[in-house]
């Protein structure tokens, strides 16, 4: 399949040269050889414009078929996750509606509108109440959109803090993700990138003076109990990242030099996930795959076997190493969470004196 895509972009490059030194020659100015468009190019130009509308229906029919993911999108593993991909089916579809009406009108058009001798096409020099039908129409499609987009964020960051949210700082840096859990009061410590003192390993810049800061706790594995609200403090030490959690349908940007914050609530464990046939699906083609490039995979001294995982990744580009900014997260029940929480050591003990 690649090969063939491959084939069909040189393929269409080709034909885009050929087409531009084309019109280059016909706009010389004063050129000994004037080129006219007979009616013949003319049909056969517009014969061209029927079959590039039906290569466009047939070529996304086939990206939907294959790689469209659908449905849209079983995949979704917090409480707002549905609301998110309600409204991107809904801004789908009415695109899929507006881009197959106009394409076709374009394209038929071009066809029986072709340039012949002796025949003129119907145009209107000026027409007020179609201008108006093709202006109202639109605005008040993407007014509803925009209005029910606004909606939805509203509610997304609007967290209630008497759900007692679990407060967890994501730390970015060129690449990797640190995470920093309250401690038992739930309360994050004072930091500062100013404070960053690697020789006692305070790695995140926390105030060692700070009360609330001697029982957080810093990982590089996120974990989270599901059910529970999770409201994320986000920092950059170096350039700008994004906080990117897919299937919980939650980005935020980590801006250096302020604290950005996003919330959700985790619904389904990562057990319960791996046992979700889609993924199973797709763990079972992504194996396939891996066992086809065994060698290559051995070398790079990776696991062959892939198992699903939650994923914290980096959604800008952030350097060289960019797509390897990523951080496992594990969604669990409250109680492995608590036994987990049991093991980590707190700031105050991993301190270097």
């Amino acid at each position: 399949m690649t090969a063939l895509l491959t084939i069909l972009i040189v393929f269409f490059v080709a034909v885009a040269i050929w087409q531009m030194v084309k019109i280059f020659d016909l706009a010389q100015v004063g050129a000994s050889n004037n080129q006219v468009a007979t009616d013949n190019d003319n049909k056969i130009n517009g014969y061209l414009m029927i079959g590039f509308l039906i290569f466009i229906y047939v070529i996304t029919i086939i990206s939907f078929v294959y790689w469209g993911d659908l449905p849209l999108m079983s995949n979704s593993a917090s409480e707002h996750g549905p609301q998110i991909d309600t409204l991107m089916i809904v801004s789908m579809v009415i695109i899929f509606i507006v881009q197959t009406v106009t394409q076709f009108l374009l394209h038929y058009f071009a066809y029986k509108y072709r340039g012949e001798k002796g025949k003129k096409a119907l145009f209107y020099a000026d027409n007020n109440l179609l201008e108006a039908i093709w202006t109202i129409i639109p605005v008040i499609v993407l007014a509803g959109l925009i209005i029910y987009g606004l909606f939805t964020w509203s509610n997304i960051m609007n967290i209630d803090e008497d759900d007692d949210p679990l407060i967890i700082e994501l730390y970015a840096q060129q690449f990797n993700w640190k995470a920093r859990y309250g401690g038992a009061d739930n309360v994050l410590g004072q930091a500062n990138v100013r404070l960053i003192n690697l020789d006692n390993a305070n790695i995140l810049g926390l105030d060692e003076a700070d009360p609330n800061a001697q029982d957080d706790v810093i990982t590089t594995e996120l974990h989270l109990p599901v059910g529970r609200p999770v409201l994320f403090k986000m920092r950059s030490q170096d350039v700008l990242h994004s906080a990117y959690m897919p299937h919980f349908r939650a980005q935020m940007n980590c801006v250096p030099g302020m604290i950005t914050q996003f919330g959700f609530t985790p619904t389904i464990t990562t057990k319960e996930m791996r046992e979700n046939p889609d993924i199973i699906d797709k763990v079972a083609n992504i194996n396939k795959l891996r066992v086809e490039r065994k060698e290559e995979i051995e070398e790079l001294g990776q696991e062959l076997r892939y198992e699903f995982d939650y994923l914290l990744l980096c959604n800008k580009i952030c350097g060289k190493s960019h797509y390897n900014m990523q951080m496992k997260i594990i969604v669990e029940t409250q109680e492995e969470y608590d036994a987990w929480m049991a093991e980590q050591k707190t700031f105050a003990n991993s301190l270097t004196k």
